[in-house]
């Protein structure tokens, strides 16, 4: 047994070797599965990647059942700043597991701690999808810029913020979010104050809100609205091989409604 120190700050007992994962972040979810999928014995019920995913259930990011986690003797637990509770990380640490916790809030701070991940968490090699989307992601050239506002809710609507994975990813496609500089991550913003923000264009995910044609570019009228795949705009995992071009391609589709 062996000590490392996660994204935190906290340091992490994993075994020399690791033989049983549970991830509670889906983005992870899909890191080991396409990385070591022999290594998962547990995921949350939003874990959808990869398709077909056959692993014990764990419940949600929000909610985990932590008394089947520990029954199912995972070696370390994966999770997130952003996707879980302070309070259910406390409670599986009580309860003897090892729970390594990422801080993602750039493409950057994604790819390092990807690779300490796999490497010091999991005990796998870097694999090569990795370094494939560090490259991809350094060939990213933007073709200008446009001002944004970037709901990931209605009914209240809810935006993009600062310090976000989300806006940094979209700041490097050249798309500058217009509440970065806001106070909180995700504010409430009544509607009339998003069209009247100066933004040239609003990107609408599918994801965690479902956005479609239908429902959510005709709030904003007069505006370009580009319908965006939520995985590659939120996930940090072998997504970002991909992302670069499938969301350039989607925001230079952006039109009005």
């Amino acid at each position: 047994m062996t000590f490392g120190v996660d994204d935190t700050g906290v340091p992490v007992p994993v075994p020399e070797r690791v033989r049983r994962v549970v991830s509670i972040v889906p983005s992870l979810t899909e890191t080991v599965a396409v990385t070591a999928p022999g290594l998962l014995a547990g995921a949350t019920d939003w874990c959808t990647h990869t398709a077909g995913l056959d692993v014990p259930r764990v419940r949600g990011t929000k909610n985990p059942d932590v008394e089947r986690i520990v029954e199912l003797r995972p070696d370390v637990v994966l999770g997130n700043t952003e996707e879980n509770r302070p309070s259910d990380v406390a409670a599986l640490r009580a309860a003897g597991v090892p729970v390594w916790m990422t801080e993602i809030r750039t493409v950057d701070e994604a790819l390092a701690s990807l690779r300490r991940v796999l490497e010091e968490a999991c005990r796998v090699p870097v694999p090569g999808w990795l370094d494939e989307a560090s490259r991809a992601w350094s060939d990213v050239t933007p073709d200008g810029r446009r001002a944004a506002v970037v709901p990931v809710w209605r009914r209240p609507w809810m935006v993009v913020g600062r310090d976000t994975f989300t806006g940094d990813v979209l700041s490097r496609l050249g798309v500058s979010n217009v509440y970065a500089e806001h106070a909180e991550r995700y504010p409430k913003v009544p509607l009339d104050e998003l069209n009247a923000a100066g933004a040239d264009l609003v990107v609408l995910p599918d994801e965690p809100y479902r956005f479609t044609a239908d429902d959510g570019p005709e709030s904003f009228p007069g505006l370009d609205v580009a319908l965006v795949n939520g995985r590659y705009l939120t996930w940090y995992g072998p997504s970002l091989v991909d992302a670069p071009g499938v969301l350039s391609r989607q925001l230079a589709a952006a039109r009005c409604y």
